[in-house]
């Protein structure tokens, strides 16, 4: 088990950023698809205890390489930035992986696409994300809050707000009050770029 510890924050520039991360030298990890399912028991026990649970398959745009990993977050700390335990466990079928949660008594509530760029600066990993609907953000993790923060004022992002809810949050809020009643989320040419939506 580990703990992650993050900042994150909407992008209205993302290539401003890619820009000031190439500047300081930063390491193109990779660029990724992700396929991220989330489960729950009927009850929503999980989400009522601030835990998660679920299953990404991530696509390596350059190599094809596929990695499907079962992911457990514990509740989140206090403190300035989101912090929680994390258990992650590879696995080599998705479809199988998620037949034994329900098995379990977990069911998919949500699944989401999300483009994900990785770059490594001074010890954290820095992800630009686009999802649908909801636009694009960075994620800066690192192992400890003053990491974290050192590298988001060094990338100039110092006076963005810090957004604590998760993708998964944000998603379901949004599509709750839009009416959308889809369980599946893809990234579309209608909502790959970023739109001005209300923070939830």
């Amino acid at each position: 088990m580990i703990v992650e510890v993050e900042a994150k924050l909407r992008l209205s520039d993302p290539q401003a950023l890619r820009d000031k991360l190439a500047e300081l030298d930063a390491v193109h990890d990779r660029d990724v698809t992700e396929t991220n399912t989330y489960f729950d028991s009927p009850d929503g026990d999980l989400k009522s205890s601030d835990q998660g649970l679920r299953i990404r398959v991530e696509v390596n745009q350059a190599t094809g390489k596929v990695d499907t990993v079962v992911t457990h977050k514990g509740p989140r700390a206090h403190g300035k930035l989101k912090s929680r335990s994390e258990t992650e466990v590879g696995v080599n079928n998705a479809r199988s992986a998620g037949q034994m949660l329900s098995v379990l008594g977990y069911e998919p509530v949500l699944t989401f696409e999300k483009l994900r760029t990785r770059y490594l600066l001074d010890g954290c990993r820095v992800e630009i994300d686009t999802l649908p609907y909801l636009g694009t953000f960075v994620e800066i993790e690192g192992n400890t809050d003053d990491d974290v923060l050192a590298v988001q004022a060094k990338l100039g992002l110092g006076e963005l707000p810090l957004i604590r809810a998760s993708y998964i949050a944000m998603l379901v809020t949004y599509l709750r009050e839009n009416r959308i009643s889809h369980t599946v989320v893809r990234l579309t040419e209608e909502t790959r770029e970023p739109q001005v939506i209300a923070q939830p």
